[in-house]
C-alpha cells in the first residue's frame, strides 16, 4: 500500500498543475528508481499501475511500490520510506 505525506501531496499537486498548463493530458506517475522513487509526467499508465489519490490529484503508481512517499531537502526530492515511517520535518520554503 502506498501512502503520501501532506508535503508529498503538495509537491505532486503543484507538479500536476504545472504540467497541465503545458499539456492538459499530462499525468504524474510514480516509478521505482535505484534510489527510491521519482515522479514522471506521462500520458497514460503502464501495465499494472494503480491510480491513487494523492490529495487533490490522482497519480499513477508503479505496481509493487509500497511505503510512505515523503519529501527530502534539498530541492523537494521525493523519497519512498518503509511502511509505518514517520514523515520528515517540513523545511522552511
Amino acid at each position: 500500500m502506498i501512502e503520501f505525506t501532506e508535503w508529498a501531496r503538495d509537491i505532486l499537486q503543484r507538479a500536476q498543475q504545472a504540467a497541465a498548463r503545458f499539456d492538459s493530458e499530462a499525468r504524474v506517475r510514480l516509478a521505482r528508481t535505484p534510489g527510491g522513487v521519482q515522479a514522471l509526467l506521462v500520458h497514460r499508465s503502464e501495465p499494472g499501475d494503480q491510480e491513487v489519490e494523492a490529495g487533490e490529484v490522482r497519480v499513477f503508481v508503479q505496481e509493487g511500490l509500497d511505503g510512505l512517499v515523503d519529501v527530502q531537502e534539498p530541492h523537494d526530492r521525493l523519497v519512498l520510506k518503509p511502511p509505518g515511517s514517520l514523515p520528515n520535518p517540513r523545511g522552511e520554503h
